[in-house]
């Protein structure tokens, strides 16, 4: 392969990087915890957008429970973000000849 074809690669790689990051601004994914009874909504970016309750769950002497169904379904939430980059990632990168599970430096 010649210099300047790995050159080209690396741009168009580096396009397609640009982009998908934008994309993930857009994406929305929920994390669910207790049955679904918690749903944390994030973008691909990781921000949380919203959070949802049960009704039933919210009973004032069992706080600790729905404290840590919330922060289940945000750990939820964020495995599908980072699957989701994972994924994109590997369509940017197909065609390049990059051995699987390669991690870009940006």
């Amino acid at each position: 392969m010649k210099i300047m074809d790995m050159m080209k690669q690396a741009q168009a790689m580096q396009a397609k990087m640009a982009e998908m990051q934008g994309n993930l601004e857009l994406v929305e994914v929920e994390g669910r915890a207790g049955a679904g009874l918690i749903t944390v909504t994030m973008t691909g970016k990781g921000e949380v957008k919203r959070v949802k309750i049960d009704p039933s769950l919210i009973v004032a002497d069992e706080a600790e429970v729905l404290e840590d169904l919330i922060v289940a379904a945000h750990r939820d939430a964020k495995a599908k973000v980072e699957a989701r980059m994972a994924e994109e990632m590997q369509k940017a990168t197909a065609g390049m000849g990059l051995p699987a599970g390669f991690k870009m430096p940006f």
